[in-house]
C-alpha cells in the first residue's frame, strides 16, 4: 500500500497548490527515500483519505519497518518531515505573500493561514478537538476552552530527551533558525515551518501562525534577533507599528515578568489574529483626562483586570502616554492596596499591552499587571487563587487577559466524570473528581433535582466559566469595589 498512500500525498499536495504536476515523480522518490525503500506500485490508485489520514497510515509503515518508535512524539517528527516534501522553499513562499500583500492585505494573510494549515503546520485535526463554549457572566460574553491540541508527551520521548545531548541549536522555538529544521525528541520539526519577514518599526522581524491556535488566525511575530522580552515604549511602538501594516489584526505582548507573563521570556515576541475578543467589546466605564495630551481619549475599560485604554489617531501620543503610565506604575507602591513596587530587589509592577485598530484610529490597552507573592499565595496574589486551581492553576498571560480561558486537556476527563457524579448521587472521591469535590458540591447543593442528563453539561460548562471569570478578578490588581476603584484612581492621579 506504500505506493496509494504516496500517490494520495502526492495528490493531495498538488491539489492544494504546494507543488505542480511537473514535480510529481520527484517528490515520489523523495517520499520513498524517506520511508527506505527504493521502489513501490505506483499503479495503485490514490487512496482516498483525509490528510491525517494518509500521514498515519504512512507512519504505522515507518513504524512496522523499524524506521520510527511508535509513539506521538517518534510520529510527529516523521510526518512533518513526510510534508517537508511537499512544502514549497521560503522563497517561493514568501513571494506568493508579498504577491497578494501588495493587492490585499487582508487577503495576503487570508492565503498565508490557509497555507499554514495545508502544509500540517497547523494540525487542524487536531485543533478541531479543542472544547470551545461561550459563559454569558458580568463582563459580556467570555471565551471557554479546554486545549486538546497538544498531544501528552510519551515516556520514551521524555527519557530520550533527557539522555540526549544539549543543544543550542535553535536557541529557541521562536527562533528564525526553526524554520525547515528536523527536529529532535525535545524539539519540534519544522520543516514544513515557513515564516514571513515583517518590518516593525524599521526593523527585521517575522510573523508566523501558531501551530496550536488558541484562536483565529492566532500568529506569532518575533524579533529577528534572540533577545528578551521588555515592555517599555519601544514596545508600544512595535505593537502600533504591526496594527498600522495589518489593520485587520489585533497584537498584544505578555507582560515581561515571570508569573504574569507568558511562557518564554527569552525572545522578544508577541501575538496577533483575526479576531474579536471578549476584552475588546468591553465599554470604558471611567472616562480619564490626562494633560497634554488632548487628542487621546483615555478611560479605565469595565473588566475584571485593571486595564486604561487610550484611543488616538495619532500613534505617538498613544506611546507617550502610554510610556508615561507604565513608568509611573513601575514606581507605584499603595500599601493600603497591597501594591509593591519592589521587594527585596525585585521588582513587580508591568503591564500587559494589547493594540488594535478601530477605523482609523489606534487603540492601545494597558492591563496593570502586579508578580508578588505571600505565604498565603505562593503562585502569587494577582493570580488565581488556590481554590480555583482545580479549574486554572497556570499564568494568566496575554490571552487570558482578554477573555480567552486557555484550560488544560485534563478537565475533558474530569469535568465528564463530575457530571456523571453529578446525576448518580456519588461522592466526588476518586482520582478524577476529588480535586473538584468542595465546588462539584457546591454545583449539586445550588441545583438539586433540577440537574438531567439533558442539562448537565451545560450546567458544568456555566460554573467552569464562572470559575475563570473569578480568575480574571483576582488577577486584577485593582478589585472592583468602591475601595479598589478609589484606590485606582490613586494611582491615575500620580500619572
Amino acid at each position: 500500500m506504500i505506493g496509494s498512500y504516496i500517490k494520495a500525498l502526492i495528490k493531495y499536495g498538488v491539489e492544494r497548490g504546494l507543488i505542480e504536476r511537473a514535480d510529481e515523480v520527484y517528490c515520489e522518490n523523495a517520499l520513498l527515500e524517506k520511508l527506505g525503500e527504493s521502489s513501490a506500485d505506483f499503479s495503485e490508485p490514490a487512496a482516498e483519505a483525509p490528510l491525517n489520514v494518509i500521514l498515519e497510515k504512512l507512519c504505522d509503515i515507518a513504524a512496522e519497518k523499524g524506521l520510527i518508535e511508535n509513539s506521538v512524539t517518534y510520529r510527529d517528527l516523521f510526518d512533518t518531515a513526510l510534508m517537508g516534501v511537499l512544502t514549497p522553499r521560503p522563497s517561493e513562499v514568501q513571494r506568493r505573500f508579498f504577491g497578494i500583500l501588495a493587492e490585499d492585505k487582508q487577503k495576503a494573510t487570508d492565503w498565508y493561514y490557509k497555507f499554514s494549515c495545508d502544509t500540517n503546520y497547523i494540525r487542524t485535526d487536531r485543533i478541531a478537538k479543542i472544547l470551545k463554549w461561550k459563559y454569558d457572566g458580568k463582563y459580556g460574553a467570555l471565551d471557554i476552552t479546554v486545549n486538546l491540541s497538544k498531544p501528552e508527551k510519551d515516556p520514551k520521548a521524555i527519557a530520550a530527551a533527557k539522555n540526549a545531548p544539549q543543544s543550542g541549536y535553535p536557541k529557541c522555538q521562536l527562533c528564525r533558525e526553526s524554520e525547515g529544521y528536523a527536529g529532535r525528541v525535545d524539539f519540534p520539526a519544522r520543516q514544513n515551518h515557513r515564516v514571513m519577514p515583517v518590518k516593525i518599526c524599521g526593523e527585521d522581524w517575522f510573523m508566523q501562525y501558531s501551530p496550536y491556535v488558541y484562536y483565529n488566525e492566532h500568529c506569532i511575530v518575533f524579533n529577528s534577533k534572540h533577545t528578551p522580552m521588555k515592555i517599555d515604549r519601544s514596545a508600544f511602538e512595535k505593537l502600533l507599528s504591526f496594527v498600522g501594516a495589518f489593520p485587520h489584526y489585533f497584537v498584544g505582548s505578555n507582560a515581561d515578568l515571570p508569573i504574569v507573563g507568558g511562557s518564554i521570556l527569552s525572545h522578544e515576541h508577541f501575538q496577533g489574529g483575526h479576531y474579536e475578543f471578549p476584552m475588546e467589546r468591553a465599554p470604558i466605564e471611567k472616562e480619564l483626562h490626562f494633560d497634554g495630551f488632548d487628542n487621546v481619549k483615555a478611560g479605565i475599560v469595565a473588566w475584571p483586570m485593571s486595564t486604561v485604554r487610550l484611543t488616538s489617531d495619532d500613534p505617538e501620543s498613544l506611546c507617550a502616554l502610554g510610556d508615561k503610565i507604565l513608568t509611573a506604575w513601575r514606581g507605584y507602591t499603595d500599601e493600603k492596596a497591597f501594591i509593591f513596587a519592589e521587594t527585596d530587589g525585585e521588582k513587580h509592577n508591568t503591564v500587559t499591552p494589547i493594540a488594535r485598530r478601530r477605523g482609523e484610529k489606534f487603540e492601545l490597552d494597558l492591563v496593570l499587571r502586579n508578580n508578588i507573592t505571600t505565604a498565603e499565595h505562593p503562585l502569587g496574589v494577582y493570580h488565581p487563587h488556590a481554590e480555583l486551581h482545580h479549574i486554572k492553576k497556570e499564568n494568566i498571560g496575554l490571552i487570558e487577559v482578554m477573555g480567552l480561558a486557555v484550560l488544560p486537556a485534563r478537565l475533558d476527563g474530569e469535568l465528564k466524570a463530575v457530571g456523571k457524579k453529578l446525576l448518580d448521587g456519588t461522592d466526588f472521591d476518586d482520582e478524577l473528581t476529588s480535586k473538584h469535590a468542595d465546588w462539584a458540591r457546591g454545583i449539586k447543593k445550588e441545583y438539586g433535582d433540577s440537574i438531567t442528563p439533558e442539562n448537565v453539561s451545560d450546567i458544568v460548562e456555566k460554573e467552569v466559566g464562572k470559575v475563570f471569570e473569578t480568575v480574571l478578578e483576582h488577577a486584577g490588581v485593582y478589585k472592583r469595589t468602591d475601595e479598589g476603584r478609589a484606590a485606582f484612581m490613586g494611582f491615575i492621579e500620580t500619572v
